[in-house]
């Protein structure tokens, strides 16, 4: 097959690029592609002519995207509407990437892939918009707390944190799968190759607070984890704009059912990413 990854300068598209193994794989970073510009994204799809398009590409910057909801509807929705159109017109088959800040993060128990949505950021609302946009015949991917070799994420932020003298303080109230850019991009592989349609959740196992997450950091650093003190989202001083999910558990309900095996639990890819980062 024929890969066109968006987004290839990202967390996750530069994991995409190494995740199709015997196959063509080209990327677009956002220098070379703009997704929210029409003619752009239909002159980079005709002339690749690609089987399939893994559109990663995302503004999500989520505090951000609530200072300029346009930029963020305009990149994530309508950028995504742009890449559909441009995939029929070669017939290609497209996986989306998306987010559990489809959900408002109130539901008790892990949400499911048929869960209603009710984004309560401009982020949740642009990218919920960009799955409006996909046809049956496409493929989209729920994801949450993506952290990887590439960009910034949470765990390089706590480490650099950690480098410093004095306790860090992370929330406790928010609960989530801390997922992992690289087994990320090798189910998105899988998935794309197989020609699985619909839509699945896609995390690493184990549910976690930011709390929690930050000690298991440190504990895979070899630091003190009674180093790491809980706080209220409502404590945070200053608030972020951007509503956060309380719940942000994705239950990876359509994988499982359909006997597909489930990313491993994230201390395992942790431990990696820390050496890594370390090292």
């Amino acid at each position: 097959m024929k890969i066109l990854v968006t987004g290839a300068g990202g967390q996750v598209g530069t994991e995409l690029l190494a995740a199709f193994p015997g196959h063509d794989v080209v990327g677009f970073d956002h220098g070379g592609l703009d997704v929210g510009d029409r003619d752009a994204v239909h002159a980079a799809v005709t002339a690749e002519a690609p089987d399939a398009i893994v559109h990663a590409a995302a503004w999500t910057a989520v505090d951000a995207c609530e200072g300029d909801p346009d930029r963020a509807l305009q990149i994530n929705a309508l950028g995504t509407r742009f890449v559909v159109e441009a995939a029929r017109r070669v017939d290609a088959r497209v996986c989306y990437l998306s987010t559990d800040y489809v959900f408002d993060g109130t539901k008790v128990e892990p949400y499911d892939e048929w869960d209603p949505t009710a984004p309560q950021s401009v982020y949740g609302h642009s990218k919920r918009g960009g799955e409006l946009e996909l046809g049956p015949e496409a493929t989209v991917v729920r994801t949450s707390w993506v952290c990887g070799r590439f960009g910034a994420n949470m765990v390089g932020t706590i480490l650099r944190l950690a480098a410093q003298p004095g306790p860090l303080r992370f929330v406790d109230d928010q609960r989530g799968h801390p997922t992992f850019a690289d087994d990320l991009a090798a189910m998105i592989a899988r998935l794309v190759t197989e020609r699985r349609q619909g839509l699945f959740h896609a995390t690493n196992q184990g549910a976690v607070s930011w709390y929690e997450f930050a000690r298991s950091v440190l504990a895979a650093a070899g630091d003190d984890p009674a180093r790491v003190a809980p706080i209220a989202t409502t404590d945070l001083d200053p608030p972020r704009p951007a509503p956060r999910p309380a719940n942000s558990v994705l239950d990876n309900a359509a994988l499982r059912l359909s006997g597909i095996p489930l990313l491993d639990h994230h201390e395992v890819p942790l431990q990696r990413l820390v050496d890594h980062l370390l090292g």
